[in-house]
């Protein structure tokens, strides 16, 4: 349903101004709407719906590196471009100054040195095992509430809903727990669990409950306001197809006051856009807090590397004015090189090409009986309300691998209120702090082979697909004591359905 508001309370926000898009047809769009309807039949698997990234899918790898290759319908001139974004994905970072002028200016703080650090084969991050002093591909978000009378910057203003929130004063919008020598780290992340079971029919599931501390703050005591939310690295594909979806489409499964009645709420974020300065639909990031792809590569140079770049000038990434020993440091910043930057436009479009072609492997078994009937148990349970099965993208004039594709990826790309055992209780643009995306699941079974674990969900504690249904609550409370009180054979089959995306 589209949201009637979308045109007064949202101005705007249907822009797309990154992408060449050429408009649908009435007739081209009554197609679509017949395409991307959800299934009724489960008797055998759709048509097309084995590639879940139309025509860019590309085959399902039995390696580890299933999500490094490059969009199955690139041309071939691309591939150079790919192959060279790809280089900057995984360089590793050196501190300044460096002889190697163009891999200098690491940290001072930082949380890994390279992406693919993080994005480990393109895939999903990971918390520390037990006994474990390696955090690198988890960390803490932190903010402020805006204070009382708080005036919004021109423009921001104009998003309804927004929940205005600032840096923490002396540590910023997110936590390093690794430092060049002469700098301390911003803390020391521990992370302890309380395991909790659950009854299901058939059997008894232990949940692991995680609790977060920022321990020996190196740089004085927290804000007593301080927020905190702890974020493990999401999986790498599929990011320029899910940018290509229509704002319009996205914004037609909105139902911010629940008229149809069925419990569920999804709603927008609406972000301001550093990059276009104005406000854009959200869509990347866990609560969808960032609007393209370009700006999330940025985003992460500057946050999780310290590494400046046209969107985050300023050598010492993400240090405070209160950290000005780190602000004072040797950066690789060059006046007469690269715009003075240590990622220039180019080199940051490079790395943009790169994440928005990484394939999403084909399916696998999709015709298993067990499958099917898993994904009968999927439709029918509910968890399409948020995991929409398909859309079908822009026709586009500059990205052909994006250009008009139906794709699977089984989410709305909309926020919902995931009830208290998920709440981070911060707020991020529009998204309250009981909000959270619905991540996309193509590729989800292949997490094991790609990242070598089972962990799943905003930090990475649920530790297979099972525990992360059971951990759903608020709008998806429903659809999880369904599964809670199925047999166990019809649960199985809803997990090899999953295992099969």
């Amino acid at each position: 349903m589209l949201i009637s508001a979308v045109s007064s309370a949202f101005a705007g926000v249907t822009d797309e101004p990154h992408l060449k898009i050429i408009p649908r047809t009435e007739a081209e769009a009554a197609r679509i709407s017949r395409v991307t309807r959800p299934t009724t039949d489960f008797s055998a698997v759709g048509p097309f719906e084995v590639n879940s990234a139309g025509a860019a899918t590309v085959r399902a790898r039995r390696d580890a590196h299933a999500f490094s290759q490059s969009s199955a319908n690139m041309p071939f001139e691309d591939e150079l471009t790919f192959k060279i974004g790809n280089g900057f994905f995984r360089k590793i970072w050196v501190s300044s100054p460096a002889s190697t002028l163009a891999s200098d200016g690491l940290g001072p703080l930082y949380n890994a040195r390279s992406c693919q650090r993080c994005h480990l084969k393109d895939g999903r991050g990971h918390p520390p095992e037990a006994g474990e002093d390696n955090n690198v591909s988890i960390f803490l978000r932190t903010s402020i509430p805006a204070p009382e009378g708080y005036e919004l910057p021109e423009g921001m203003a104009e998003i309804e809903g927004y929940l205005a929130t600032l840096p923490e004063p002396t540590y910023g919008s997110q936590l390093q727990d690794l430092a060049l020598p002469g700098h301390d780290p911003e803390i020391r992340l521990e992370i302890a669990y309380e395991e909790r079971e659950v009854q299901l029919k058939g059997e008894t599931v232990s949940l692991r409950v995680p609790t977060y501390t920022p321990a020996d703050p190196a740089y004085g005591a927290f804000h007593p306001d301080a927020m905190f939310s702890p974020r493990i690295a999401p999986q790498m594909i599929g990011l320029g197809l899910l940018e290509a979806i229509p704002a319009t489409d996205i914004l037609a499964n909105a139902d911010p006051d629940d008229l149809d009645g069925d419990g569920v709420s999804g709603r927008p974020n609406i972000v301001w856009s550093r990059e276009f300065d104005m406000p854009m639909l959200g869509r990347f990031g866990l609560k969808a807090g960032t609007a393209t792809v370009n700006e999330q590569s940025a985003g992460a140079f500057a946050g999780d590397i310290g590494i400046s770049n046209p969107l985050f000038p300023g050598g010492w990434g993400e240090c405070t004015e209160a950290q000005q020993h780190c602000r004072d440091a040797v950066h690789g910043e060059e006046p007469d090189n690269r715009e003075n930057l240590e990622v220039d436009t180019e080199g940051l479009e490079l790395v943009t090409f790169y994440s928005r072609n990484l394939g999403v492997p084909a399916r696998r078994n999709v015709d298993a009986p067990e499958v099917l009937r898993g994904k009968q148990v999927f439709y029918e349970t509910g968890c399409i309300a948020c995991h929409t099965p398909a859309f079908v993208t822009h026709r586009l004039e500059n990205s052909v691998e994006q250009s008009f594709q139906l794709i699977w990826p089984y989410s709305d790309m909309l926020l919902h209120d995931m009830g208290d055992g998920l709440a981070d209780n911060r707020p991020e643009a529009r998204a309250n702090g009981q909000e959270w995306r619905t991540p996309p699941l193509w590729g989800i079974g292949l997490t094991r082979q790609v990242s070598g674990h089972t962990y799943f969900l905003h930090d990475g504690r649920a530790r297979s697909l099972l525990e992360a249904i059971l951990w759903h609550g608020g709008e998806a409370q429903n659809m999880r004591d369904a599964v809670v009180a199925m047999e166990p054979a019809m649960r199985a089959d809803l997990i090899a359905f999953l295992e099969s995306l």
